[in-house]
């Protein structure tokens, strides 16, 4: 209890010390390490003093870093190396250690440097990268030559006049963003280091092939890396025509390799042949074996699964629009190429969610079509029982005929409870008993509203009312808000069967006929595109019945 009580205080104090560490601003940090650097390299002190200025200069390295977060925990595998470079730089008494140590460091700075939007930390990266170069090329360098001896002018600049670039940092307002990992500037960095290290090495090769001193060979490096970076730029986005190095660059970055506009040419040849989605996939997949990155896969959808090329221990998945596909590969993937495989699986995903609605509205026009042969097969059916029962009328003799009749409220509520789901409007008088002739009324009232109804199929919005009144002629009145009636149509309409795409053209034709047959008159008084009206109506020598 006793211990746990004493430890208690110790780890608070820890804590609030790595608090505090976090909060300063890494500028501050940054003028610090070069500080200790410049303390341990430039002043000729003794080898221990030498090592605890570098390891002290190595911890505030640590805490400036950009590349891990302070309040990250490190694998063991990331702090070996971490270690690993202290002790080189602390133990091994070497020129070339220090200038290796020097350049990745300025590319480190580089990096972040690009990275800062505010013009206070900017301007100290600037500084630090300055700093970073002259100590190499004023004192690092000449000394790794091993002959070449520093004036004692440079001497003084070098050792008192650096040390104000560091202090500067120090009273630079501090940004308000920490840097990490994800703003740095990788490339960059990378670039910049790798020039350090060839204008290094470049200068060491023309002091010893060449015999001249450093401050020409350092001239003549400087004007060959300057010719070379010039004809590079010129290179990388030229004015003659030639896309030029970035835009090859760019697609093969983008490529990984794999010859994507053809890959991607094959899979839209391959979606107009290919129906089936899940069939589509399969052969999508069965045609990567060109990725010599990826091994194999699996993939999944609502219809089906499958496997491609060769299982591997890593696997990386994605899901888009329902089909899902995991990738494997025997080594895990880079940023790059995870990115790139994400880019393949979204491509996909798209194609087999356009093959799946085109499935779909296939199946949906199939049963359309179905329905559709159902409803005109129905329709012309009805039409030529009815032709048949006015035949048969016809035959009778005149004595034999017997016409049934209902009352007017009782037909006009059973039509409402026939088309109730139909969105048909019914408006009426006041009604009473009057005697309709029901077979008359139950046949035309059906033949225009299927024909007004189905105006819907291929017009929106079509409005259908049917109209009722008893006095002083019985009249029923069905109106749309559909296209008119051609004018050959309308002419013949009641007159001979006519074309009609929906069945055989004769049912508004018998209608009329047996309209004539009891006492009423079909016709049609209203044919303009938004208002077609046709009307059932008793003649005037029929009067009401």
């Amino acid at each position: 209890m006793t211990e746990h009580t004493e430890t208690a205080p110790q780890l608070a104090w820890l804590t609030s010390l790595a608090t505090r560490f976090t909060r300063v601003a890494p500028g501050r940090w940054l003028g610090l390490m070069l500080l200790a650097l410049h303390a341990a390299v430039v002043f000729d002190a003794d080898v221990t003093t030498t090592r605890a200025f570098l390891l002290a200069h190595y911890g505030l390295f640590l805490l400036w870093q950009p590349l891990v977060r302070s309040e990250a925990r490190i694998e063991p595998r990331l702090a070996l190396p971490v270690f690993a470079m202290a002790a080189l730089l602390v133990l091994v008494d070497s020129t070339w250690v220090m200038a290796l140590w020097l350049a990745i460091l300025a590319g480190l700075v580089g990096a972040v440097a690009t990275s800062q939007n505010e013009r206070g930390p900017r301007l100290a990266y600037l500084l630090a990268l300055a700093y970073l170069l002259a100590l190499l090329l004023a004192w690092v360098l000449p000394q790794s030559l091993g002959r070449t001896s520093l004036p004692d002018e440079l001497r003084i600049v070098a050792r008192y006049g650096l040390p104000l670039l560091p202090l500067a940092i120090l009273f630079l307002p501090a940004g308000r963003q920490r840097s990490t990992s994800s703003t740095l500037d990788f490339i960059y960095g990378l670039m910049l280091s790798l020039l350090i290290m060839v204008m290094a090495l470049g200068v060491f090769a023309v002091v010893a092939v060449a015999k001249v001193s450093y401050a020409w060979a350092l001239v003549q490096t400087l004007l060959g890396m300057a010719a070379l970076l010039l004809a590079l730029s010129w290179l990388w986005n030229p004015r003659a025509g030639f896309a030029g190095l970035g835009q090859v660059t760019s697609r093969y970055l983008l490529s990984v390799g794999l010859p994507f506009e053809g890959w991607a040419q094959r899979l839209a040849t391959l979606a107009e042949r290919e129906r089936d989605p899940e069939s589509f996939v399969r052969d999508a997949l069965s045609d990567l074996h060109e990725l010599t990155w990826i091994r194999g896969g699996r993939w999944q959808a609502a219809r089906g699964e499958g496997s491609f090329g060769e299982p591997a221990e890593h696997a990386v998945s994605h899901a888009f629009h329902g089909l899902t596909l995991s990738w494997q590969s025997v080594r895990p993937l880079t940023p790059a190429l995870a990115l790139h495989v994400r880019l393949l699986s979204q491509l996909l995903g798209y194609f087999y969610a356009a093959k799946v609605r085109e499935q779909t509205l296939r199946e949906q026009a199939y049963s359309q079509a179905i329905h559709d042969t159902g409803a005109r097969l129905t329709h012309d059916v009805k039409n030529i029982l009815q032709s048949l029962k006015t035949l048969l009328a016809e035959l009778k003799q005149p004595a034999e005929m017997d016409v049934a009749h209902v009352a007017a409220h009782t037909w006009w509520a059973a039509l409402q409870t026939r088309y109730e789901h139909d969105d048909v409007q019914f408006f009426a008088e006041v009604l009473d008993d009057t005697p309709l002739p029901q077979d008359l009324f139950d046949s035309v009232v059906d033949n225009l509203l299927t024909n007004a109804l189905r105006k819907r199929q291929n017009q929106s919005g079509v409005a259908v009312e049917v109209r009722l009144t008893l006095h002083p002629l019985v009249s029923l009145t069905v109106t749309d808000s559909g296209s008119a009636a051609p004018e050959h149509v309308a002419r013949n309409l009641f007159l001979s069967p006519v074309a009609s795409d929906f069945g055989l053209g004769v049912g508004l034709y018998q209608a009329a006929r047996q309209a004539a047959r009891s006492g009423y008159r079909l016709e049609l008084p209203d044919n303009q595109a938004g208002r077609v009206t046709f009307r059932l109506q008793a003649t005037a020598a029929t009067g009401n019945p």
